[in-house]
């Protein structure tokens, strides 16, 4: 098939790496770009970092030179991926949640004592969880705009030319704000129509939503948020 893949980097050539090698035929344009805010984190003292996307990783990079006592925290990672890249960071010990923000927020809060400060680097843009669950717990959280990512404003040109062409097949989503803007922007090119078309994949009922409330019909929600969901999905299609 050939398939969308309307993520950020650097997820997307690595998402098109593995579509590519199942025998697909990837289309990596991201509709989203991230951008470290290059903003200094606050000093604490902190309990714990709380890592709820990979963004924010890469955007902590640059400043662990200037803030080492970030290196020494612990560390909960939403999931796997963020989990292992934090590892590569130098941060920890890492801690790794199974994928989702409630999640986390449970892990935190079966391995932390209420009342601690926690650290919180997030995007521009994020959701009420785990701040709020964990708030609610008792614990004291900071939030650190580490990155932004902000919305393409027209659709890639590829993915007009393959949609108006119809060759695309299927596009996979990975945040709730992708997938919203890849909507928008479809349907601000007049291509809403065979973007509407296509077999659309989530990651999480969450990242299907903004699809589901504009009447765009999704093919498969992943149970779980990961990756590997999604792919073996693509792999049990029909034909």
């Amino acid at each position: 098939m050939r398939i969308w893949v309307a993520r950020p980097e650097p997820g997307a050539t690595r998402t098109g790496a593995a579509l590519a090698d199942l025998g697909h035929a990837p289309l990596v344009a991201p509709v989203l770009a991230v951008r470290p805010t290059a903003a200094a984190p606050p000093v604490g003292p902190f309990a714990a970092l709380l890592l709820t996307s990979a963004n924010a990783v890469s955007a902590l990079r640059p400043a662990l030179r200037d803030a080492p006592a970030l290196r020494g925290l612990p560390v909960f990672a939403v999931g796997a991926r963020t989990a292992a890249l934090a590892r590569e960071a130098g941060l920890g010990p890492v801690r790794e949640g199974p994928g989702d923000a409630a999640g986390l927020a449970a892990l935190v809060a079966a391995s932390l004592p209420p009342g601690e400060p926690l650290l919180h680097a997030t995007g521009a843009e994020r959701k009420p969880e785990p701040a709020a669950a964990l708030t609610a717990a008792g614990f004291r959280i900071t939030a650190f705009v580490a990155y932004r990512a902000e919305a393409l404003e027209r659709l890639p040109p590829a993915v007009g030319r393959d949609l108006a062409e119809h060759r695309l097949e299927a596009a996979l989503h990975y945040s709730r704000r992708s997938a919203a803007v890849a909507l928008a922007l479809a349907d601000g090119s007049e291509h809403g129509g065979a973007f509407r078309r296509l077999r659309h994949y989530c990651l999480s009922p969450d990242v299907a939503a903004p699809l589901e409330a504009a009447g765009v019909p999704v093919h498969f929600v992943a149970a779980r948020p990961r990756e590997a969901d999604l792919l073996d999905a693509l792999a049990r299609r029909p034909g």
